[in-house]
């Protein structure tokens, strides 16, 4: 048999293998995400029986992710909560107003827009070339605290995943002298919603290749996405750079915010400082902290987390 006509006789199995690898990856990728984000529902309690869960919907691959794989979860769930998913549309030139209604009627999920034009009042107070991001969320973040009051949202769902929740964690220490990161779920600053973060233990890798295969009409952002000198930005790409010099580092360091040890920081307002004393007893953590191998070894994670990143199938 010449090479052309084996190649050709091939040609079709090759195909069909590399289809049912794909096909393979997708359901392992699938299994994962749905998984990860029931745990962190459980594990921090976010969806109650009777909750009606006000998904934010950007037109960005975070929400469009969350938003699909809470009517996934919602259909099989123990639980009964209600959906609503929220479109602010802020004004911006060039926003295809048609796309979200259009997927959202699609998906056959309850929805609201809500059109308030916030993009003219950042273009006024922010000048030319300085970042938009802090004035813009704070519009935002008012106005969708106000509409879920007035839709009698239990829950306002946000789409930031692991890696927004690493970043903000050195963003905040970089620029705030803080350790503050991004809570999976906290109380609204005007102390009348609860925020959750259901991707809170999902990679953006795994939503890139989400929103790839379940096609998302991604709508971009004009207004902010394209501003290379935010800080955000900057630190993402130094995350990034270290996640592919030293495989598991990020991973490291979002499990290390589950395992802190107010006792080998230096707040005096979590750890009484002042008052300890030699009690004559081995201290579990005591100063086993400054020996040179701690420093290499890995967090102990809590079994969930290490469950949730580690499993493939």
């Amino acid at each position: 048999m010449s090479d052309t006509l084996l190649a050709q006789a091939e040609a079709p199995t090759t195909s069909n293998e590399a289809d049912k690898k794909a096909a393979l990856e997708i359901n392992k990728l699938s299994k994962r995400l749905h998984r990860q984000v029931g745990q962190a529902i459980t594990d921090f309690n976010m969806i109650e029986d009777g909750d009606k869960v006000m998904v934010c919907v950007s037109g960005g691959k975070d929400s469009y992710s969350l938003l699909d794989i809470l009517i996934n979860l919602k259909q099989r769930a123990p639980i009964k909560f209600d959906i609503v998913a929220v479109n602010l549309d802020q004004k911006q030139p060039g926003f295809p107003e048609d796309i979200l209604p259009v997927y959202l009627k699609s998906r056959g999920v309850d929805f609201h827009i809500e059109e308030q034009d916030t993009y003219s009042i950042v273009k006024r107070l922010i000048p030319e070339g300085k970042t938009t991001c802090s004035l813009c969320s704070r519009l935002r973040r008012g106005i969708l605290y106000r509409v879920a009051e007035e839709i009698g949202a239990t829950k306002i769902a946000l789409g930031h995943h692991r890696d927004d929740i690493v970043t903000t964690l050195f963003l905040n220490m970089f620029f705030g002298s803080r350790m503050k990161g991004m809570p999976p779920k906290l109380v609204s600053d005007d102390g009348r919603n609860v925020v959750i973060r259901p991707l809170a233990y999902v990679r953006e890798p795994d939503l890139v290749r989400w929103a790839e295969h379940r096609e998302f009409p991604i709508i971009p952002c004009n207004l902010c996405g394209s501003q290379e000198n935010l800080q955000r930005v900057q630190v993402k790409a130094m995350l990034n750079d270290w996640d592919r010099r030293f495989p598991g580092r990020v991973e490291n360091m979002f499990t290390a915010m589950s395992n802190i040890v107010p006792s080998h920081m230096m707040d005096r307002k979590l750890f009484p400082f002042e008052t300890i004393k030699a009690s004559g007893q081995p201290e579990p953590d005591g100063d086993i902290a400054f020996d040179e191998d701690e420093a290499c070894a890995s967090p102990a994670a809590p079994a969930s987390v290490i469950k949730l990143h580690r499993e493939e199938d």
